[in-house]
């Protein structure tokens, strides 16, 4: 007689029971899945161990591997006479359960043979410590349905701070999942107040998707709907969203270089006078790693040069007397002054090569910067960026790479100074910037690059919250991955899922990663010990301009509207 040994919890009929076949160890476990049962991956489970001294352990696991094979089998070719019925075999599946949590915290091993059930309600909410969660993020929807939490402490800066994305271009999803998890924050009910004062600044790096945040998406169905629904969360666009784009190039007038949507987008762009006062000239060389080291001397001689220039009428500056009202106006005073050798512009001890590299690499930047920098434009104060709503979008991917990275730095800079100037953390101030790897790459140095390091060092006591989003992490400044408390992992490439970047993947996890879906991701947070799955909701904004729906609380246009009616015949 086989006797098994365990205890039998009430509640569900148990799904299986730990195998004696295999080891069991606190860390993990193999189940024998009941026939008329099955697990899946993700599935979470639990059992009961009883100690000596008669005090019940609670053990609870998620399943990370399944498989099924023949018992008595020997042969491949078996399979064919067990199929004929020629030879006698059972098929036995077998679940791998990876431990996430013990009640008491006393790692012993579950007991072969014990009952294994799913849990459910409360239980999994505590095999996946949401019930220590006071503040829960809706993140996603586990493979059942399930809504899934992050511990809001690890993003307000609380714990921790930061989320890092990686994935697949095209494929994994990363903005639209970032997106999600910027809605989820805003519309869920964790935030209270403070929700309604958060800031949220998204650089919209690829065609104009994050243009039309503020539309309804109309392919949201009633099924994509009640995902929302499982989530706590309402269905929706973003109820308030700002968008700027760089006014169009050889334009003399600031008409926002966009295509898809013609309304409610404002051009922006820098004045001379405030490109001279903010220091803002090595952001021209932020793509310059490897060369700008030979040339900082002359580099710091023109900031402060610039420095002292007076402003003009409309953000024209003027500099030892001349009026600058185009960028090629001031490179040209720049340029002659440097490559004067009775100034000291350039630097008496500096070689006139260091001068003309400086000199080329600043006259190379007037073609692709010359439109966002310029006081030819009457009412500038206008197109400053100003951070007015909840949600701003700068759209940068019509502009140059090099372009885009002056963009991208002068505003990070001007967020990190504000915080500063504020001294309090509140409000809240979320950053979304997609292509990390080409902002902060693992080698070199940049002045966009120590800034996404000071925020990532130091933004979680300022209030700022990276959520970087690239291709691939290896490629990464590592301390602004490690810095991250959320890991977030799309669709992966085989070769890069291999690296040490993803170490905190288990192996199972990672070659999953390979075959993900657009729209599953894989989540990891401190206080799950375990690697999350999980799903995430259409979006219900539009992400293109044949998705736009009216704006919420709009009167539909009456079709007939201005129509006379012909007098009958």
């Amino acid at each position: 007689m086989v006797v098994l040994v365990g205890v039998q919890s009430a509640g569900p009929e148990p799904v299986g029971f730990v195998l004696g076949t295999e080891d069991a160890t606190p860390l993990d476990f193999w189940v024998a899945v009941q026939p008329g049962s099955y697990l899946q991956l993700d599935d979470v489970v639990a059992l009961e161990r009883v100690l000596p001294s008669g005090e019940v352990v609670g053990i609870f696991g998620v399943v990370s591997q399944v498989r099924a094979r023949h018992e008595g089998a020997r042969f491949d070719s078996d399979v064919f006479l067990i199929r004929s019925g020629v030879l006698p075999a059972e098929v036995v599946e077998a679940a791998n359960i990876t431990s996430t949590r013990f009640e008491p915290e006393l790692f012993v091993p579950p007991i072969p043979g014990s009952p294994v059930r799913k849990a459910e309600g409360a239980e999994r909410e505590q095999a996946l410590y949401f019930d220590g969660m006071e503040r829960r993020l809706p993140i996603g929807l586990s493979r059942d349905g399930q809504p899934v939490f992050a511990n809001f402490d690890f993003m307000d800066g609380t714990r921790g701070a930061h989320v890092n994305i990686s994935g697949i271009s095209g494929v994994a999803t990363k903005t639209s999942y970032a997106c999600f998890l910027l809605y989820s924050l805003f519309r869920s009910k964790l935030m209270g107040g403070a929700g309604l004062n958060a800031k949220a600044l998204i650089f919209n790096v690829k065609s104009e998707d994050l243009l039309f945040l503020d539309k309804p998406n109309l392919r949201l169905d009633v099924q994509r709907r009640a995902r929302y629904e499982s989530l706590g969360l309402p269905a929706g666009p973003f109820p308030s969203v700002e968008f700027w784009a760089p006014p169009r190039r050889n334009v003399p007038s600031a008409i926002p270089d966009v295509h898809g949507r013609t309304e409610g987008v404002t051009a922006f762009f820098w004045t001379l006078a405030d490109f001279c006062s903010s220091d803002l000239l090595p952001f021209l060389f932020a793509d310059a790693e490897d060369e700008r080291a030979q040339y900082p001397i002359v580099l710091h001689n023109v900031m402060a040069k610039l420095r002292q220039g007076k402003a003009g009428t409309d953000g024209a500056v003027i500099i030892e007397g001349e009026t600058c009202r185009t960028f090629r106006e001031l490179v040209d005073l720049i340029a002659g002054r440097v490559d004067d050798d009775t100034t000291d512009w350039g630097g008496r001890a500096v070689t006139p090569g260091t001068r003309n590299a400086f000199i080329r690499r600043l006259e190379g930047a007037v073609r692709h910067i010359g439109h966002l920098i310029r006081a030819d434009i009457p009412g500038a104060t206008d197109h400053a960026i100003r951070f007015q709503q909840q949600v701003t979008v700068v759209d940068i991917h019509n502009l140059n790479d090099r372009a885009q990275r002056f963009v991208v730095g002068v505003i990070l800079r001007q967020v990190l100074d504000t915080k500063e100037r504020q001294g309090r953390p509140d409000p809240l101030q979320f950053v979304v910037l997609d292509e990390l790897n080409k902002y902060a790459p693992r080698e070199g140095s940049s002045p966009i690059k120590e800034i996404l390091l000071d925020i990532a060092e130091r933004g979680r006591s300022l209030g700022i919250s990276l959520i970087g989003a690239e291709q691939t992490a290896s490629e990464v400044e590592r301390r602004i991955v490690a810095n991250s408390s959320l890991r977030v992992v799309g669709r992966l490439d085989s070769a890069e899922a291999g690296r040490e970047e993803y170490g905190f993947l288990p192996v199972s996890t990672r070659q999953r990663a390979t075959i993900l879906k657009p729209g599953t991701m894989v989540v990891s947070q401190p206080e799950i010990p375990v690697p999350l799955v999980i799903e995430f909701p259409f979006p219900a904004w539009a992400t293109r301009n044949d998705e736009a729906g009216p704006a919420p609380g709009s009167v539909p246009l009456d079709p007939f509207d201005g129509l006379v009616e012909e007098p009958s015949q």
